[in-house]
């Protein structure tokens, strides 16, 4: 848990990656930066017309916002997905260039006739998943781990231990275990399963291949998070994250092949 430099990932950030499966980045975004993506997503939530600017909602109501493709809707959030910051550490851990595979952005609090943990208490994760496996989305190289399917989360509010962070079950992004099964461990002893906890600007790296989860809020914040998921150049984008060729044709050449994966087969390594 350690600052971004420019350089990529230190030493020690590595090693977290290789042996949890996810590592937080402190201070990626700057105030002013967070600022704008939060300003985005507001708009994107009273916006009656987003079917229209081809954003898919998986729920929308008063509590909990939940959008998908969002990468064309504002530049802020176009700036996210192709951070200059993020990028680099993504190739790292995909282990060559990749492409924007989905954008998705939540807005949630606690609903008022939802249970409230004990203060301090830690609900316990529903909803755990991964998108990868390390029998078919993993592979090591060099002695590091990769995984062919990536994500960034970026907190644009504070999160604590009532906040609604998101849960992991650290070591499973290489575990040959059935995933029903590490599920049910952590059911059983929760001290398997890690909560992260941010401050505003902190980027949440993490391969698919790692059961992950949100947590229950218990609190009376509000939550804002922005998601970009990333593969290898040759793999496809989520269904309905596809950009549209005008978007494609405005992009300036250093960020266009990021999001339209033009490179294909032509995979260009970090090795």
């Amino acid at each position: 848990m350690s600052t971004v430099a420019a350089a990529g990932l230190t030493p020690a950030q590595r090693f977290r990656l290789d042996a949890f499966g996810y590592v937080l980045l402190e201070g990626v975004l700057a105030e002013g930066e967070v600022a704008r993506m939060k300003a985005a997503l507001r708009r994107m939530k009273a916006d009656p017309a987003l079917a229209e600017k081809r954003i898919y909602v998986n729920r929308h109501d008063e509590h909990h916002a939940h959008f998908g493709h969002v990468v064309e809707y504002d530049p802020a959030l176009l700036e996210y997905a192709v951070h200059p910051l993020l990028i680099p550490l993504v190739e790292e851990l995909i282990g060559g260039a990749v492409r924007l595979e989905e954008t998705e952005a939540i807005i949630n609090r606690r609903a008022p006739d939802a249970a409230t943990a004990p203060r301090g208490g830690r609900p316990f994760p529903s909803g755990f998943h991964r998108g990868a496996a390390p029998s078919w989305g993993t592979y090591a190289e060099e002695g590091n781990f990769h995984c062919l399917f990536v994500k960034t989360l970026a907190y644009l509010t504070d999160v604590g231990p009532e906040d609604g962070g998101t849960a992991v079950i650290p070591g499973s992004h290489k575990l040959a275990w059935r995933e029903a099964a590490m599920i049910e461990a952590a059911a059983a002893d929760p001290r398997l399963v890690d909560q992260v906890t941010a401050k505003a600007g902190d980027v949440l790296l993490f391969a698919e291949s790692l059961i992950h989860s949100t947590t229950e809020i218990a609190s009376d914040a509000e939550r804002m998070v922005l998601i970009s998921g990333y593969t290898p150049t040759m793999m496809r984008e989520w269904t309905g994250n596809e950009i549209s060729p005008e978007f494609l044709a405005a992009l300036p050449d250093a960020v266009r092949p990021i999001l339209s994966g033009e490179a294909n087969w032509d995979w260009k390594r970090r090795y």
